[in-house]
């Protein structure tokens, strides 16, 4: 009898015990662990770098991190919003170049422009931009990574034929723009807390919200994760993927003005090269591929550690120009690889252990 009882606590304490587990499950997602991660390997980097680069912990050296993340955040929350659904947009990096450039001419020949106008001027030609891949992806279905590719180019050399050569200059931009890439809103010791990273903050927690409690952040989920179920369950598929390629170049079109801002100085190659950036920084902060899956806040810690790996990288002698874009190639197959054996394991279990879960069975107790 003794050991029907031990047998009978032993199941009992199994099961609060699985019980735990599975509610620990419910509460923690297989994304907040790459999140976790990431925040791990970002301060790791840090610690690495901190070892081999003199003055590495310093005011200018977050400063320098926080400013370049800024930029490539907001264009990679605009390119979370394409690769949720599968898709690619290769073209944002032109985007910027040439919103940047366009908007850097008119600044310099009208100084008296207002700020808003500006920026709603760099934000309409990116939108615009945007839609000319939106329709051609959307609506023509043409594979999106051929599209980007052509309009990669196409916006690369309409900037290289507007610009005659010529080059937007420091000395020819208003103060107000000049004075923006430097502005604090508060600073904390050494720490500048630059209002062009409170910006990019706010497009973050903005975009996050809408994914969460939106119908359209829903929607791009469910195209993402079973395009056909969302087309047979009437899902607007076409209009949902036009707006998320327009909200795409109107990102990129801001990110330009913060790229003019920043520099100050624009050339025909402003720029280029983005594209690889933002797409690493989207895959390795956990956003998949194959669409479906992924937040806003893990492509901003993934950008975090794209651009302190670049930054850092830069002081760091030991390892060459070549090499640095070698790493960025590395890390975007070991982001892709990661996120198609480890974190679907995760999914797959956290999903399998859902499916068992039951109601606990009354014990039974022996009558004397």
């Amino acid at each position: 009898m003794n050991t029907g009882h031990e047998r009978r606590a032993t199941d009992n304490e199994q099961w609060t015990m699985d019980n735990a587990m599975n509610s620990i499950k419910r509460v923690v997602r297989p994304e907040q662990i790459r999140e976790l991660s990431l925040v791990l390997l970002i301060l790791a980097a840090v610690v690495f770098f901190g070892s081999q680069i003199d003055s590495y912990y310093s005011g200018r050296t977050f400063t320098r991190i926080s400013t370049g993340a800024a930029i490539l955040a907001v264009v990679a929350v605009g390119q979370t919003l394409i690769v949720l659904t599968r898709n690619i947009d290769l073209s944002v990096g032109s985007i910027v170049g040439f919103t940047a450039y366009f908007v850097g001419t008119q600044l310099a020949a009208h100084n008296d422009m207002a700020p808003l106008v500006a920026v709603l001027l760099a934000i309409g030609i990116g939108a615009a931009m945007g839609v000319i891949n939106g329709l051609l992806v959307a609506y023509g279905n043409v594979p999106a990574i051929i599209v980007t590719l052509g309009t990669l180019a196409i916006y690369r050399s309409i900037l290289v034929d507007y610009s005659g050569a010529k080059t937007v200059t420091t000395d020819s931009l208003p103060k107000w723009l000049v004075d923006l890439s430097s502005a604090n809103l508060f600073k904390i010791g050494q720490i500048e807390i630059r209002v062009m990273v409170v910006i990019a903050l706010v497009i973050v927690l903005l975009f996050h919200l809408a994914l969460i409690y939106l119908r359209f952040g829903r929607r791009l989920y469910a195209i993402g994760s079973n395009p056909e179920a969302a087309r047979i369950a009437g899902l607007p598929a076409q209009r949902t993927l036009m707006i998320a390629y327009v909200l795409c170049g109107a990102l990129a079109g801001l990110g330009g003005f913060m790229f003019l801002a920043r520099f100050g100085t624009i050339t025909v190659v402003a720029a280029q090269g983005m594209e690889l950036q933002v797409v690493a920084a989207v895959v390795v902060g956990g956003v998949a591929i194959f669409g479906g899956s992924g937040t806003i806040v893990g492509a901003l810690l993934g950008t975090i550690l794209i651009n302190t790996l670049e930054q850092s990288l830069i002081r760091w002698p030991q390892i060459s120009e070549f090499w640095r874009d070698a790493a960025m190639g590395l890390l975007i197959l070991l982001a892709v690889a990661t996120d198609a054996v480890i974190i679907n394991r995760l999914r797959q279990l956290w999903a399998r252990d859902e499916a068992k879960l039951r109601t606990p069975e009354p014990v039974q107790t022996e009558s004397v």
